[in-house]
């Protein structure tokens, strides 16, 4: 018997996070349902990306993912990232997906990152989670990174899916951006 998919096109909506002094780029896949239902990224109430990165920097901040008050949310994200000099973005244009599982994903196109590379600083790329590597690696390596000169890490995934690895370790793997 056939399994039934809930599989569907996702055409990425999100525009990336960046400018002419971002020094780092960070890399999800794709957005979750609940971050495209937000319009911005890893706003899952449980993605911890939004308590690792401020605590690396040794910040809080003050709007949680799920804040009524979204825009705030949203703009204090944004403000946070630029004034670090962090880019953010999914390495996936369009896929076929099902829910927020990586490992479903099917007919992956990738972002066009020509205009953020070409327009900053950028020299090192961080992808959250094996998923992100290794779509980047599949997709776009060839393409960008020795054109651009770009150093490329894997950062374990911030997502609730990852329950193996904790705050604390997330903390820690991602103390590497602090010093960019």
């Amino acid at each position: 018997m056939k399994e039934k998919s809930d599989s569907q096109k996702i055409i990425h909506q999100i525009p990336p996070v960046w400018d002419s002094e971002s020094r780092v780029l960070i890399l999800g896949t794709m957005p979750s349902p609940k971050s495209r239902e937000a319009g911005f990224f890893y706003m899952h109430p449980q993605n911890r990306f939004w308590k690792v990165l401020p605590a690396v920097f040794g910040e809080e901040l003050a709007y949680p993912n799920n804040s009524p008050d979204r825009e705030a949310a949203i703009s204090e994200r944004r403000d946070f990232l630029l004034r670090h000099h962090i880019a953010l973005w999914d390495v996936l244009a369009s896929c076929e997906i099902s829910g927020a599982a990586d490992s479903s994903i099917k007919k992956a196109i990738p972002n066009d990152f020509e205009q953020i590379l070409s327009n900053s600083k950028i020299k090192r790329l961080f992808c959250t989670g094996k998923t992100a590597w290794s779509l980047w690696k599949k997709t776009c390596a060839e393409k960008y990174e020795e054109p651009y000169q770009l150093t490329v890490e894997c950062l374990p995934s911030t997502s609730p899916a990852n329950a193996a690895c904790s705050l604390e370790k997330l903390i820690e793997a991602y103390k590497v951006i602090y010093k960019f």
